[in-house]
């Protein structure tokens, strides 16, 4: 659980929001299996004292890898990484799929009919 803690860092000087770092550290630190699917992670408020960021900026960022599918929130148990990090790629291409399709007109039930043909 210290591991993670001490993967995540984040730079202030950068252009990226504060909560897409966290997510991309996290996201990193669960790559490179510094965190394995089944383990808990620290408490969010921890996590933001030791960033130095508000607990809601460290919250947006799991909320972000929980719809990825990389973490699950269990009630009075925490924060546990259920994905590797290859789920979490297919997700952040299909969604970036399905702004491009909604982009070019495209909606829901067709790309899903396009998907659905594919070889």
């Amino acid at each position: 659980m210290t591991d993670i803690i001490d993967a995540v860092k984040i730079n202030r000087a950068e252009p990226v929001l504060l909560h897409e770092q966290v997510a991309a550290e996290i996201r990193r630190s669960i790559a490179d299996e510094h965190v394995l699917p089944g383990e808990r992670l620290p408490p969010a408020r921890d996590l933001a004292a030791v960033l130095e960021v508000n607990p809601n900026t460290v919250l947006r960022a799991l909320r972000l890898l929980r719809d990825e599918g990389l973490l699950e929130f269990r009630r009075g148990r925490g924060v546990t990484v259920t994905g590797s990090h290859h789920r979490g790629a297919v997700v952040a291409k299909a969604r970036e799929l399905i702004v491009f399709a909604r982009s070019e007109g495209y909606g829901r039930d067709e790309l899903l009919r396009i998907i659905e043909n594919l070889p």
